[in-house]
């Protein structure tokens, strides 16, 4: 993974109104990276880390919430983690074997989760600076409401029920 700028910790947190980031992401491959161009309402989630214990049982909500909040008008539910595209790639297929609409994303390198101000320094847990545990909805491409847990080991504000009750 490459060096997270330590810049991007001190940044100030993104509040509803506030544009989505045009910082490029990954999904299917380290060559391939693009901006998230959201179109309509769209759920995003972040997460510390793939196959950590609260992430990993966090995101099975939304796979298996996955059509309810479709029905809430979603067009997509993104997970984020600022983790390799290759490890994002094997905790998907780990939590959803059978496939999933949820797209897993790598924020290989903390800067969409930074430039929300949305990072933290999780170096002594997971040895890097981490995402915050946060979930975003969004109305193309502006911050619709904004979800960030106090404690980012815990599930609270940012579990699918609650985010499925206020969509």
């Amino acid at each position: 993974m490459a060096s997270i700028s330590t810049s991007l910790l001190s940044k100030a947190q993104a509040k509803p109104g506030d544009k989505i980031p045009t910082e490029t992401v990954k999904e299917t491959s380290p060559a391939e990276s693009f901006a998230l161009n959201l179109k309509g309402k769209n759920v995003i989630v972040a997460v510390p880390g793939a196959f950590t214990p609260s992430c990993s049982s966090q995101v099975p909500g939304y796979i298996e919430k996955y059509d309810a909040i479709k029905a809430k008008g979603v067009n997509d539910i993104y997970v984020v983690a600022v983790n390799d595209t290759f490890v994002m790639k094997a905790w998907k297929e780990k939590l959803a074997p059978n496939g999933t609409g949820v797209r897993f994303i790598s924020d290989d390198q903390g800067k969409f989760a930074g430039t929300l101000g949305l990072l933290m320094d999780a170096t002594g847990a997971l040895g890097a600076p981490r995402a915050k545990r946060f979930v975003i909805i969004a109305d193309d491409d502006k911050i619709s409401s904004l979800f960030v847990e106090e404690n980012s080991s815990e599930v609270t504000v940012t579990a699918s029920d609650k985010v499925l009750s206020l969509l």
